[in-house]
């Protein structure tokens, strides 16, 4: 029994495997010595541009968007679902692995989820900057394979399951069976575009300007993808871009509704070509198993009856849709040889 204690405590001592959801929008880290995910915060790093040191990460860095002093430059990494600004999203994620994990451990197994589309120079960078972290091994695993993990969803079985993943960047859509993709698309429209959406409706419409955070504010306020009974509205504020004086308007949800509308279409149109290219056998599946929606995006209000309706299946929002990608990150640090069938191999 005292054995058994001593390499527990060891084992405890000198090991802190991570799971990290590396997003567009956040960055989501679980330990597993805590067993939840301690670091949730926004993708975004404030750098000095005379000493290159990281002046902040996510909450402080957001905070400092569109007020961030001279000398000091505050980049969003992650675009499109990719890594964008390789140095950049490196000191991102060394100061959040930092943070997840302040003491050094040895034997660390660092497990990171990727967008399909991530490019290998992204991959390596990724594994760089986990190895720099002293861990012992890092792998990386496809974010579609691991939402749907995080889903719930039993992706060993031969009946097919799809998943929509609707993160910031990018929307992914895979249909999965016999542990493996048959199908799996992505396109560069997700939330972000949501908000830049509502941005360009808000200018064109009415002249007025404002800024991301703003869009970002209506869009879960009284944005939605299909109508309801009950009219919302919200203030907002932004400049005129004639007068250049700070103005307030009034919004309501049929607007923004319109202004969701073409972002919207194309995860839908997104969806049908995906159906349209499963086979027919895994197509069947899907009438009694439906579609899950996961990532952060997936809770505007009305998509999952939006999909619903325009493809006659099933669709569903996850449990807890925006932690799905890091938690079925994490499920695969119990299950290590499986991990390393799927893993991502440059």
């Amino acid at each position: 029994m005292a054995h058994i204690f001593s390499s527990l405590f060891w084992s405890n001592l000198f090991t802190s495997d991570l799971a990290i959801d590396l997003g567009t929008a956040s960055v989501l880290v679980y330990t597993r010595q805590a067993g939840r995910i301690v670091v949730y915060e926004p993708s975004i790093v404030a750098l000095n541009l005379a000493t290159h040191e990281v002046e902040a990460v996510g909450d402080e860095a957001k905070q400092l968007l569109g007020r961030s002093p001279q000398g000091v430059s505050t980049i969003r990494p992650m675009k499109d679902g990719m890594i964008f600004e390789v140095d950049a999203a490196e000191r991102m994620l060394a100061a959040f692995i930092q943070k997840a994990r302040p003491r050094r451990k040895f034997n660390t197994r660092i497990v990171v989820s990727v967008p399909p589309r991530a490019h290998q120079v992204a991959r390596r960078a990724v594994r760089q900057v986990c190895h720099d972290a002293k861990a012992g091994e890092v792998f990386l695993v496809d974010q579609t394979m691991v939402a749907a993990i995080g889903a719930g969803l039993s992706i060993y079985e031969k009946r097919g399951c799809m998943v929509v993943d609707v993160g910031g960047g990018t929307t992914d859509v895979a249909v999965i069976a016999y542990n493996g993709k048959v199908f799996s698309d992505s396109i560069p429209v997700a939330g972000d575009e949501m908000n830049e959406a509502i941005i360009k409706y808000i200018r064109e419409k009415y002249n007025i300007l404002i800024s991301e955070s703003a869009a970002e504010d209506v869009k879960w306020k009284i944005g939605s993808a299909y109508p309801s009974e009950n009219t919302r509205t919200m203030s907002v504020s932004g400049r005129d871009q004639f007068e250049g004086l700070p103005k307030t308007l009034l919004l309501n949800d049929t607007e923004i509704r319109e202004a969701l509308n073409e972002p919207i279409s194309a995860i839908v149109d997104l969806v049908r070509r995906a159906l349209n290219e499963t086979p027919p056998q895994l197509a069947a599946d899907l009438i009694d198993r439906g579609i899950c929606l996961t990532g952060g995006g997936s809770k505007i209000p009305g998509l999952d009856m939006r999909i619903g309706k325009e493809t006659h299946l099933p669709c569903y929002r996850a449990d807890d849709p925006e932690t799905a990608v890091v938690r079925g990150t994490a499920v695969l640090l119990d299950d290590i040889p499986f991990l390393r069938r799927i893993q991502i191999l440059d």
